[in-house]
């Protein structure tokens, strides 16, 4: 089996512009998610996906794989389909390109069960968190599994609701799964699910995982206590430098 990570790229960003390219310690933030990603023992190739001739002119010129995509692509997994297309492989990863502390270990560990399941089109990652601020936070995904740890339900909302500690409508106590934005999937699955339309509730939650359920496919969830940060704003921006300059 063949494995290419492939890390989207797209240079518009409408809190931090140019994200990609954001100059963490001496080198731009893609270029950090690249060298992770080649890390990971699973991986036999890492690719940049990108819009943009400044990316792909940077990750050239540092020596990486990259190739140009569509600017029109309303999401990652659309771009990473169109690079698909053309990157022979049988497993493919969607890295986020704004993590770039993400552990090598924890691309093994969503890997790990597309190899294991055959039949198995598609796995991601959750951690649990019992901070009420992340439980709450619309915009950190939570995630419910059924006993053989297949997703049933990705959400915005707290999920499992806990009825006997939350009855009062306070998260003061209490745990979820915290989703982790990070996809495998097989080529031949990759290629149709980008061709599926939306479903009602990822136009909902504006979650496209949701489409995959919605269709009635299996998502195999890893948990891990390994963690990752992502970059959205300049604050956290800060934050990821402070860390990476600790690490020297």
């Amino acid at each position: 089996m063949r494995v290419a990570a492939i890390i989207p790229a797209r240079y518009a960003s409408t809190r931090l512009p140019g994200k990609p390219l954001a100059d963490i310690a001496g080198k731009p933030m893609v270029w950090r998610v690249y060298e992770r990603a080649k890390m990971a023992r699973l991986v036999d190739e890492v690719w940049v996906a990108t819009d943009d001739q400044r990316v792909y002119d940077t990750v050239y010129g540092l020596g990486g794989n990259v190739i140009m995509t569509s600017p029109d692509h309303p999401s990652g997994t659309d771009r990473l389909a169109e690079a698909a297309g053309k990157i022979q492989a049988d497993i493919y990863v969607n890295v986020q390109g704004d993590e770039p502390l993400i552990p090598p270990e924890l691309i093994d560990a969503a890997v790990e069960p597309l190899l294991a399941e055959p039949s198995l089109n598609m796995a991601t990652a959750a951690r649990e968190t019992t901070s009420p601020d992340e439980i709450a936070d619309p915009s950190v995904v939570k995630v419910v599994l059924d006993e053989r740890g297949y997703a049933l339900y990705f959400s915005r909302a707290p999920i499992p609701f806990h009825r006997d500690i939350w009855a009062g409508g306070s998260i003061i106590d209490g745990n979820c799964l915290k989703h982790i934005g990070l996809y495998v999937y097989r080529r031949d699955f990759l290629l149709e699910y980008a061709k599926i339309p939306p479903t009602t509730l990822e136009l909902t939650e504006k979650l496209e995982q949701l489409r995959a359920l919605g269709h009635g496919e299996r998502i195999k969830v890893v948990i891990t206590k390994l963690e990752s940060i992502g970059v959205d704003t300049p604050e956290d921006l800060d934050r990821v430098i402070r860390l990476i300059q600790k690490e020297r």
